[in-house]
């Protein structure tokens, strides 16, 4: 099967692509003829073999591993301009990198609170604010937050986390209709039960049950959500701004 490959060099940032969704969403981008630059946080080996992947998936293309903690506003401010440097220009942003924790309310010491919000939120605005000024310039953009369901309805003993995911919601409708004039989109993702590392601690039978839960009966994957975000980027979605697409196999209508 032949490759489908954009008619011009477009160049992709993700935060948070060294493992699940955002390695997912590396290797779509790059099959797609995507010049892609992506951050890592502590695991380099990881980062190297998503990297390696990608070259192998899109050989003309030019791709960057940069590490950087998205929490960190002039961290990610560096990395931005680094990416620019290199592909002279950014048109799509994939806001992904983030945490998860499960744990009941009255436990969560206020560590938790502040270390959720500043990897699942302040994450977003400071990636956010970092490609902003370009795409303004350029009159262009795609802007792409990966929330979770758990944002739009709120999730038991990860309150924490469903409060920054509804966050992640509430900014990429409010910076949509600041952008819109722009031509810059804001549209949010919001995976259901996703099979990634992030579900390591679930056991099979977690699994199963989460499954049987989902009324297409199985967990989603990756390269799911990464197909959305493909869509999402495309000069085709200009007409969508300020959504939340639900990819949750119908557990959240």
């Amino acid at each position: 099967m032949s490759q489908t490959l954009l008619p011009y060099p477009h160049h992709v940032f993700i935060t948070g692509g060294s493992r699940g969704i955002g390695a997912a969403a590396v290797r779509a981008f790059a099959a797609k003829g995507y010049d892609v630059a992506f951050t890592w946080h502590t695991n380099k080996d990881r980062a190297q073999a998503v990297l390696e992947q990608a070259r192998k998936l899109w050989k003309p293309g030019r791709f960057l591993a940069l590490q950087a903690d998205a929490a960190d506003p002039e961290a990610t401010r560096a990395v931005v301009a680094e990416a620019e440097s290199q592909f002279g220009r950014l048109e799509v942003l994939i806001c992904n990198a983030g945490i998860a924790q499960q744990k009941l309310f009255t436990d969560l010491t206020d560590e938790d609170c502040r270390r959720m919000m500043a990897s699942d939120l302040d994450s977003v605005f400071y990636a956010c604010r970092a490609v902003l000024p370009g795409m303004i310039r350029r009159k262009y953009g795609r802007i792409l937050c990966v929330s979770s369901m758990w944002g739009q309805t709120g999730g038991s003993c990860e309150v924490h986390y469903s409060a920054a995911k509804a966050g992640v919601i509430g900014l990429c409708r409010a910076l949509a209709k600041e952008e819109a004039l722009s031509g810059i989109t804001v549209n949010c993702v919001a995976p259901g039960v996703i099979d990634t590392d992030m579900m390591a601690g679930f056991t099979a039978d977690d699994k199963a049950a989460l499954a049987e839960e989902t009324p297409v009966g199985r967990l989603g994957t990756p390269a799911e959500i990464a197909r959305t975000l493909l869509f999402l980027a495309s000069p085709g979605s200009g007409y969508i701004t300020g959504q939340v697409i639900g990819v949750n196999g119908g557990l959240v209508i």
